[in-house]
């Protein structure tokens, strides 16, 4: 049978990235606690395709995910990269990996037992003659207390949930419940999937005792990481679904060791 995508091409353009999107696919991450959990990942996939090339052979994106038993590390994620620009004759290659990842976590007075999720994404690039770029990212849901809220009202003050989003760069492996315990501990309180009502009453006094801006806890966030020598680049965004305004509140601090 003839295979289109090795037939030539004459427009002379070529393309920086082709591949798959968006493949659901079981994975395997590694837990601080429990050494490994599966999950389900949402999975992309690319490889530049020189202009004379008319197209790329997408079912081998999938074989070469299958050959890795679905093993999410920072070995597996650099020899994907790696077979990837073999085995599909590329320049560069590029994988994301988004997923929920879950922390069994207590309830700050009764003990109660839940489980968290966080978003989370792994993005790897290998380019031709260079070792594999890795990022981690995590996304940690907060509660913040408004400082200025609490010093101008003679009653309370308003809070609401945010977001607060870390990319990190690092020479070794760090894991993903050590980056939720760095933001948990920086923002008003942290946030909990099942709470008592002697929790509710710990967790509201907390945050009303411990207000913090969106600078305050990017600031916070960033000190930490800056002070972690495995860390060579990190970006840090703190976002408040402001419960007053109809606008969120937003701060990035980006930091290089290089």
């Amino acid at each position: 049978m003839i295979d289109m995508q090795n037939q030539p091409d004459f427009r002379n353009i070529p393309i920086d990235k082709v591949g798959i999107k968006g493949l659901k696919y079981p994975v395997t991450v590694r837990d601080k606690r429990k050494e490994s959990q599966s999950t389900v990942a949402e999975i992309s996939m690319y490889v530049d395709l020189p202009h004379q090339c008319k197209g790329t052979h997408m079912s081998r994106f999938v074989e070469l995910l299958h050959q890795s038993r679905s093993v999410v590390s920072l070995e597996s994620m650099t020899m994907i990269l790696e077979d990837m620009k073999t085995t599909l004759g590329a320049q560069s290659s590029h994988i994301e990996i988004s997923f929920p990842y879950f922390i069994e976590k207590a309830s700050p007075t009764t003990g109660a037992l839940g489980l968290m999720d966080y978003d989370c994404t792994i993005i790897g690039s290998a380019n031709s003659g260079k070792n594999a770029d890795i990022v981690l990212k995590v996304a940690i849901p907060v509660t913040s207390v408004c400082p200025c809220s609490k010093e101008i009202s003679e009653c309370g003050a308003h809070n609401q949930r945010g977001e607060v989003l870390v990319s990190t760069r690092f020479h070794k492996f760090i894991w993903i419940e050590d980056i939720v315990e760095l933001v948990e501990r920086s923002a008003s309180c942290d946030i909990f999937s099942v709470l008592k009502r002697k929790d509710e009453k710990y967790v509201t006094e907390k945050a009303y005792n411990n207000p913090k801006f969106v600078e305050d806890i990017v600031r916070d966030v960033a000190k930490e990481l800056i002070e972690d020598e495995n860390i060579t680049w990190f970006s840090v965004s703190a976002e408040n679904f402001e419960s007053i305004h109809n606008h969120s509140a937003y701060a990035y601090i980006e930091k290089s060791r290089i």
